[in-house]
């Protein structure tokens, strides 16, 4: 006589849509500037199928251009193989269509705007484009430190499934992630982000909803008054980064990282920090916002505090 056993009894759980799914393959990730491009590249390397949504097709093969570029530098470092690079490539897709992310276990926000009030809405706006694509059990997550997870998902229909979830950058050589749950954040989407972030090799530091969480108002303090000691004459460029590199074990001066971010995204996290909690430290330095009105806004524009060629490489000043 056959024996009826329930998929329950051997641990499997029926698919059904609202139900979470058991397994991360693949991810979707809005947005392909410096950080987004990190972020694909990271993911792509620890075997996760990645589509990232952009803007136009010259957007979309730049962002191509410089995932591929990292990889060569990454060969050169002995760190792949020519052979894991077309691997790596081949997980790789770029997009105009949100409905290519719809199948997406997880979908990342990381786009960059100008001022907080267009940051709420154009990511409020991403969020419900999203929603209407994926399926219910998608995860919805941003990168945003400096805006809270409860308010940008709080026009979508299933705000249970929204996060907050920060790569630190660089993000391949990071080893934790900013994990945020909103007020309606649920149990299950909080596993299943923590089950990703193991799939790509990061510890999860779960932080309290709270603007900047901890790695930015850390960071954009320091950043700051490193401008504060510049002014004062009391140091070079060179001499505070190689300060905060030598002397603490940094692998970033304070320069070099709002250089890396971008000046502009330094002065905005300094903004609404300083909005949200009105402490004169996070008051935005006169020469960000000189620089910022200058385009001098780091690597993007190819000068910041330092200039940098066509690869994005700093080139080194004569002394």
């Amino acid at each position: 006589m056959l024996k009826t056993v329930k998929l329950q009894e051997l641990g499997i759980e029926k698919k059904s849509k609202g139900k979470l799914k058991p397994t991360i393959s693949k991810v979707g990730i809005i947005g392909g500037g410096y950080l987004g491009q990190e972020i694909i590249r990271t993911v792509a390397r620890h075997g996760l199928e990645v589509v990232f949504l952009d803007l136009s097709e010259d957007i979309l093969q730049y962002t191509i251009d410089r995932v591929s570029y990292e990889l060569d530098h990454a060969i050169e470092k002995w760190e792949l193989t020519v052979g894991e690079k077309k691997a790596i490539l081949s997980r790789i897709k770029g997009t105009l269509d949100y409905e290519d992310i719809a199948d997406a276990d997880i979908v990342i926000e990381a786009i960059k705007s100008r001022s907080r009030e267009n940051m709420v809405d154009v990511r409020k706006k991403v969020f419900k484009k999203i929603e209407e694509k994926v399926d219910d059990s998608t995860i919805i997550a941003t990168n945003s430190t400096t805006l809270v997870i409860t308010e940008l998902s709080s026009e979508l229909n299933k705000p249970e499934r929204s996060v907050s979830f920060h790569f630190i950058s660089p993000v391949h050589e990071s080893k934790v992630v900013e994990v945020v749950c909103g007020l309606h954040t649920s149990k299950e989407a909080f596993e299943k982000v923590c089950e990703f972030a193991r799939l790509i090799g990061k510890r999860v530091v779960r932080v309290l909803e709270s603007p900047g969480i901890i790695s930015t108002r850390l960071l954009a303090p320091l950043i700051n008054e490193a401008c504060g000691i510049l002014m004062e004459g009391v140091g070079t460029v060179e001499d505070i980064d190689t300060t905060l590199k030598l002397g603490f074990g940094f692998p970033l001066g304070p320069f070099e990282m709002a250089d890396k971010y971008g000046v502009d995204r330094v002065v905005r996290w300094l903004d609404n920090l300083y909005a949200e909690f009105g402490n004169l430290r996070y008051k935005a330095s006169p020469l960000l916002k000189k620089m910022v009105r200058a385009n001098q806004i780091g690597v993007a524009t190819n000068h910041g505090f330092y200039k940098y060629d066509a690869n994005k490489v700093k080139i080194q000043e004569e002394k």
